[in-house]
């Protein structure tokens, strides 16, 4: 393996560890705080998911360069690894779709939860809302029937959760297939 291989090779497993990770980090978390209902770090996240995949794209940049270096394409195992890592990007993209709907969501329940404080006078807003416990259940206005938009991302919480999980397995049989085959 000459020099040039091998600093692709080394920025190939540079760009996985430092850009894989995050943004695997960042959608498995997700659903925790939208739990939580917290809006400031479920809006991270999802700017921390964005720029982590469109750095990741040095991930398959990096693999193709030394793939056609080695010349190896060929090879079936890396073609299944690019296919994986295509359909790991396309899921990761449907996470941020429900990423953003989840805070939508919560943007909304925020607003209604303030309306309603102001409407009944009290300065609290969380208690007109009928604070959130671990369960998440919606949020109720006094007096009156779930608060509209106050399902709180549970049917996106529960997409994000999935499709994460799915995006690990990718990221865990690429792993295999690079390690089992180099």
């Amino acid at each position: 393996m000459s020099f040039t291989d091998r600093l692709v090779l080394w920025l190939h497993v540079g760009f996985a560890i430092f850009t894989i990770g995050p943004v695997t980090v960042a959608i498995m978390s997700t659903p925790r705080y939208i739990r939580k209902r917290n809006l400031v770090v479920v809006g991270y996240l999802y700017r921390t998911t964005r720029i982590f995949t469109i750095v990741s794209l040095g991930v398959l940049i990096a693999g193709l360069v030394l793939a056609k270096q080695v010349k190896d394409f060929s090879k079936p195992w890396l073609s299944v690894s690019l296919t994986l890592f295509v359909v790991a990007l396309a899921l990761i993209v449907l996470i941020q779709r429900d990423q953003h709907r989840a805070i939508v969501a919560l943007d909304e329940a925020d607003a209604i939860a303030e309306e309603a404080a102001v409407a009944a006078g009290t300065p609290d807003a969380s208690a007109a809302a009928g604070a959130a416990d671990e369960n998440s259940r919606p949020a109720q206005l006094p007096g009156g029937p779930p608060a509209e938009g106050a399902h709180l991302g549970h049917l996106e919480r529960g997409r994000i959760a999935t499709m994460a999980g799915v995006v690990s397995a990718i990221w865990l049989v690429i792993l295999i297939l690079m390690v089992w085959n180099s």
